[in-house]
């Protein structure tokens, strides 16, 4: 049995985008690549060719795993939900404390591991911040145990 897998909108959107880039533009250039290096001849010594069809192994496991990630998805409609307390969907203005008492206000969206994105803000509801935040209010003070020691976030805003 998949595990279905919830995400945004949004992550959605980027999947098939992606899935549809893979498939029309990424395909195209590995099967010239591959042309390319079967034109060099005697395959047994041409690193070209065992690259491009080691690519090519890379891009068609990606399109698989992407094709099953759709056919499992559930999209989480954000318009139903609250902003009174933090879930799937959510965007958060956190003020952090970290082990050395400094404090600085973050912005995050809770999303579905699948689509997390630390760098640019989005946390998975899965990861140790995203999951201990799930369900609390603005105000409610949150202790997470991350490798650099016990952090603190107290919620300030949360939006769709």
């Amino acid at each position: 049995m998949t595990k279905q897998i919830v995400m945004t909108q949004e992550g959605l959107d980027k999947l098939k985008s992606e899935l549809e880039e893979l498939r029309t533009v990424k395909r195209k250039e590995i099967a010239e690549k591959i042309k390319v290096a079967l034109s060099f001849g005697d395959l047994s010594e041409n690193s070209e060719y065992d690259e491009a069809k080691n690519e090519q192994a890379i891009l068609e496991a990606r399109i698989a795993d992407i094709e099953v990630m759709l056919k499992n998805v559930k999209v989480i409609d954000e318009s139903e939900l609250s902003n009174e307390n933090i879930h799937l969907g959510s965007k958060v203005e956190l003020q952090v404390t970290d082990t050395k008492g400094k404090t600085r206000v973050v912005n995050y969206k809770i999303v579905g591991s699948n689509e997390a994105d630390p760098l640019n803000g989005c946390i998975s509801d899965e990861s140790a911040v995203g999951k201990a935040l799930l369900d609390h209010k603005t105000g409610d003070k949150v202790e997470v145990e991350v490798p650099a020691g016990l952090v603190t976030y107290e919620i300030l805003v949360i939006s769709k």
